[in-house]
Order: structure tokens, then C-alpha cells, then sequence
């Protein structure tokens, strides 16, 4: 596994260099300290993963994943910050982020890591609690361009805010049976694998 460590803070760079780098199968391909950085030494080394994070001076680390993200479609970005804001939440959904977890859960990086690696999403827990707050704060998108009609986009945004097929069902008045089929008719339509996708493209379609 390639990865590109960008942080504004020369020492928290060189800590997590070597934390990933006492993992065999972990390369750092290089290290960066500003948004401008990162997208040029992207282009350099094509990483497995960018390990990034947001607040940084003249270009954020938001500006620079949706500036990689808009040539390198494929490109696996994990954001590693101080601040559950939940702007910078919400725009890294939107921007096609991998993941989302905070310093403070420094253990947490290694797994999240290889998450992101095989193609998972993957958002700490101080983020996941914050998403039912998110999705209640925000208007609902009308989604019908896309071949989804309301009760399947009520669906949607259920499955975003973490309920599993019982809790839908209660909800909407509907059997677990045909949730379960609503679901799998929506993961069909949109293209998508698994619950996880599926609440992170309700999150980029805000």
C-alpha cells in the first residue's frame, strides 16, 4: 500500500511516517505540508491513498481532494483532522472523500487505511453520530432525475442515518421484506454495492 501524507505540521508528518512505515506492507511515497503540495505530489507518485488533512494555510485539504478528485476519479482520499465540523463533514462526503477520522483516534489510522485500500468507506465514530444531525439540517434532494421516487429517497436518507431495515420498516409502515427489496432496487438503480455507498452518495447528492 502507496500512501502520500499531507499535514501542515512538519512533526505530525514525520510521526505518522513512521507509525505507517513500522507496517511492512505500508510505503510512504512522500510527505506534504500544503494543500498545493499535495495535488502536485499526487500527480507525482499516484498513491493507493492520500492521508490528509483540511485545515491548512492558502489551500485547504478540501480544496486539494476536489481538485485531485476532478482528474483522478479513482483516487482514494482519507481525511485525518482535528475538527468535526460539520461543514468540512458534509463537503468531504460531497467531494467523494474515502473516509473521515479524527487525530484522536490516532489508532484508528492503520485500520482505516487498509479499509480504504480495499475500497471501503470509512467515517470515525465521533462523525457517524453526527450524521442523523446532518440529515435532519439539510433539505431533502429531490432525486427523481436518478429514477428515484420519494418513498425510495425516504429510504435513502433512513439507510444514511445508520437505521437497519427493522427501524425502516416501523417508520414507514412497511414490511421488513419490502424495505429490504426497496433497498436492493435502489442499490441496482444507483449503481452501487452496499449500504455504506449508499449513504455516502445520499451525503455527495446533498
Amino acid at each position: 500500500m502507496r500512501v502520500l501524507v499531507v499535514d501542515d505540521d512538519k512533526l505530525i508528518c514525520a510521526s505518522v511516517k513512521l507509525i505507517l512505515e513500522s507496517n511492512k506492507d505500508i510505503e510512504v511515497v512522500g510527505t506534504a505540508n500544503s494543500g498545493q503540495q499535495a495535488i502536485e505530489l499526487y500527480k507525482k507518485f499516484k498513491p493507493d491513498i492520500l492521508l490528509m488533512d483540511i485545515r491548512m494555510d492558502k489551500m485547504s485539504g478540501l480544496e486539494a481532494g476536489e481538485n485531485i478528485l476532478k482528474v483522478y476519479k479513482d483516487a482514494k482520499i482519507l481525511y485525518l483532522t482535528t475538527f468535526a465540523d460539520d461543514e468540512y463533514i458534509i463537503k468531504a462526503f460531497k467531494i467523494g472523500a474515502h473516509g473521515y477520522i479524527l487525530k484522536q483516534d490516532f489508532e484508528c489510522i492503520i485500520p482505516s487505511l487498509r479499509a480504504v485500500y480495499i475500497g471501503q468507506y470509512v467515517f470515525g465514530q465521533d462523525i457517524v453520530s453526527k450524521i442523523p444531525a446532518l440529515i435532519n439540517s439539510e433539505e431533502k434532494k429531490n432525486l427523481s432525475k436518478l429514477g428515484i421516487n420519494d418513498k425510495e429517497s425516504d429510504i435513502i436518507s433512513l439507510v444514511a442515518e445508520g437505521l437497519n431495515n427493522k427501524e425502516i420498516s416501523e417508520k414507514l409502515f412497511l414490511s421488513e421484506g419490502t424495505v429490504r427489496n426497496y433497498i436492493s432496487g435502489i442499490l441496482e438503480k444507483l449503481d452501487l454495492r452496499d449500504r455504506t455507498q449508499l449513504a455516502v452518495f445520499y451525503f455527495k447528492n446533498k
